[in-house]
């Protein structure tokens, strides 16, 4: 049986050192969600450095997407953070499947507290595949 993973790695910057810590509390006091469960069961969160304004978001092996953009979105409207920001993400198998590997990105506006644009790489080949010319 073959494992999945989801991986990602970026930053946000949050503003200053006080938002830094601000989004560290939100991060490690989440509230579960409709599946139960927290933002540290779906990513890692820290800082980039001590000085930095930027956090660093990666996986553990099963990075989840949608939480990843639920805390970003909590940031923005807590931290009152503008602007656009967005991450790629690749999907792995632990063996090679036909359906164990792809990856996707998203942007998401931070001003307006939504996901603004997202593209995978599984529906650009579809298209493609099908005559399209391949705008994702």
């Amino acid at each position: 049986m073959a494992d999945y993973y989801t991986h990602f790695s970026c930053t946000l910057d949050v503003g200053n050192r006080a938002n830094v810590e601000q989004a560290l509390a939100l991060y490690a006091n989440s509230l579960p969600n409709e599946d139960g469960l927290t933002f540290p069961d779906g990513f890692r969160l820290e800082p980039q450095s001590d000085d930095s304004t930027e956090l660093w978001i990666h996986d553990d092996g099963r990075g989840d997407v949608e939480l990843l953009i639920s805390f970003v979105l909590l940031c923005a409207e807590t931290l009152f953070l503008e602007g656009r920001w967005g991450f790629e993400y690749a999907l792995t198998a632990s063996r090679p499947l036909l359906d164990g590997f792809g990856g996707g990105a998203h942007v998401v506006d931070l001003s307006d507290r939504s996901s603004l644009s997202w593209t995978s790489t599984s529906d650009w080949l579809a298209g493609v595949l099908a005559g399209g010319n391949g705008d994702a």
